[in-house]
């Protein structure tokens, strides 16, 4: 069987890459390992993860703050087991989703391991079955897996990755969080909201060292006020699991070693690029020290023109949309078009409550780069729909270049983060100064308000503080 384009990996950069080759007339096929398609953020990752994370504001919302907007009830109490149901449902449905739109668009599907045989033949293992499939171009969108660490393995049971802490089906009473980046963060405010202790340890001393500062500071305030406890510049040495749970030893600054006991260790690390099984030593495709694939700016692998790499597995940011953005300008890039993608503006977030949103440059990378630049502040507390939803913590701060005006970077804690960011992102992509925000109207009342007086606040004529 032979194709115009065979894609290895069906999360969100394989399967819309594949379906944008198919609307465009390439006879398409993907290659999956796992029963159902869509990837880590599909199954294991963001969606689930977001599942849980609303279910888990309401049912705080219900337990601490319904009663401020005069609603009152007699007792709030956790279902887990309803709600892990309404997580795994919606997944089901989306993975459906995608078969749905496989089918629609005539994309062939493989349910096995795809490795190379050739530079263009892909074998298809399945149990004891096995086939080989031939592609004119062949797509690799393996995406990435868990971190571990040196003296901390993963054992599924008691030393958990983001998968298992998506899946509990009891209310731990303690839960050890290793890493203070977005997936643990989300993790932490998960189970925190439930009702489990938690605790955030890390290595860094700050959390998302990469975030803006000003952000991360405001950000780790918040957390804590959520009482989740944090152990910055801790170095986790070892975590064994016990009859009861998991010990962990860690070193503070001062070199000296604690211990914690919990009923889980959460390892939230990072991940890295997801090659095994591939077969790359087979056709020459050599990895990274850090095992990404290095690709060019068309995101062809080295010595073959026609294999192209995408998403968690060649490095950048790993994020879903970046990945998405990525398999869609192969597709087109194979159809002749001019498949092209602005790493500048791609978005990132963090969906604690309050929400973290960023796109561009921060003041730190500003700094560094001697790049000239002028910031504007604006709070949510004095914005009237921020007051009338009851969240006003945090602010939307927008960099400009002090010569042109031209936005360099949008950061924003606050309600509904996620959502505003976009404003942003399609500003960034057209090149749009500060002033073309501030003259832009927004509705009233409404959160993006924050947005246009953070803007008008870049030359100091916020009109509402």
């Amino acid at each position: 069987m032979s194709y115009d384009l065979i894609v290895i990996g069906s999360g969100p950069g394989g399967y819309t890459g594949a379906i944008r080759a198919a609307q465009l007339g390439l006879k398409t096929a993907v290659v999956e390992k796992d029963k159902s398609l869509g990837g880590t953020c599909l199954n294991v990752g963001c969606i689930p993860s977001k599942a849980l994370l609303d279910s888990s504001e309401h049912y705080h919302f219900a337990k601490e703050e319904m009663s401020v907007h005069g609603i009152k009830t007699s007792s709030v109490s956790l279902d887990l087991t309803a709600m892990m149901g309404r997580k795994s449902k919606i997944v089901k449905e989306l993975t459906g989703g995608i078969q749905y739109l496989f089918k629609k668009n005539k994309i062939t599907r493989f349910e096995g391991v795809g490795s190379f045989v050739s530079p263009q033949q892909v074998q298809v293992k399945n149990g004891s079955d096995t086939q080989t499939i031939e592609g004119k171009n062949i797509m690799l969108a393996t995406g990435s897996v868990p971190n571990d660490l040196p003296g901390v393995a993963f054992d599924g049971k008691r030393i958990i990755s983001s998968t298992e802490a998506l899946s509990l089906n009891k209310l731990p009473k303690k839960l050890l969080i290793v890493g203070g980046g977005y997936i643990g963060l989300e993790m932490a405010s998960v189970w925190s909201r439930l009702g489990t202790e938690v605790i955030v340890l890390e290595y860094a001393d700050k959390l998302c060292p990469m975030m803006d500062q000003e952000l991360s500071k405001n950000l780790f305030k918040v957390l804590q006020k959520q009482n989740i406890k944090f152990l910055l510049e801790s170095a986790v040495q070892e975590a064994q699991s016990t009859k009861s749970g998991v010990e962990l030893s860690y070193k503070d600054k001062a070199g000296k070693i604690h211990s914690l006991k919990g009923d889980y260790v959460l390892l939230a690390v990072g991940r890295k690029p997801y090659s095994e099984g591939l077969g790359l030593e087979k056709v020459n495709i050599q990895t990274d020290e850090k095992d990404f694939v290095p690709v060019d700016s068309h995101w062809r692998v080295k010595n073959h023109s026609h294999i192209f790499a995408i998403g968690d597995l060649i490095g950048g940011a790993m994020l879903a949309h970046k990945a998405e953005e990525e398999g869609v300008a192969v597709a087109e890039i194979i159809a002749g078009q001019a498949g092209h993608v602005n790493y500048e503006t791609v978005p990132s977030v963090i969906y604690t409550w309050p929400e973290v949103a960023s796109v561009g440059k921060t003041e730190e990378e500003l700094k560094k780069e001697s790049h000239s630049y002028k910031s504007g502040k604006f709070p949510f507390t004095a914005n009237g729909r921020a007051k009338a939803l009851g969240y006003t913590e945090g602010f939307v701060k927008i960099l400009a270049d002090t010569n042109t005006d031209q936005v360099l970077g949008v950061h924003i804690l606050g309600p509904r983060a996620s959502d505003m960011v976009a404003e942003a992102v399609v500003a960034m992509e057209f090149g749009a100064s500060s002033e073309d925000l501030a003259r832009s109207f927004h509705a009233h009342p409404t959160l993006s308000e924050v947005m246009r007086e953070a803007a008008l606040n870049v030359d100091k004529r916020a009109r509402q503080i």
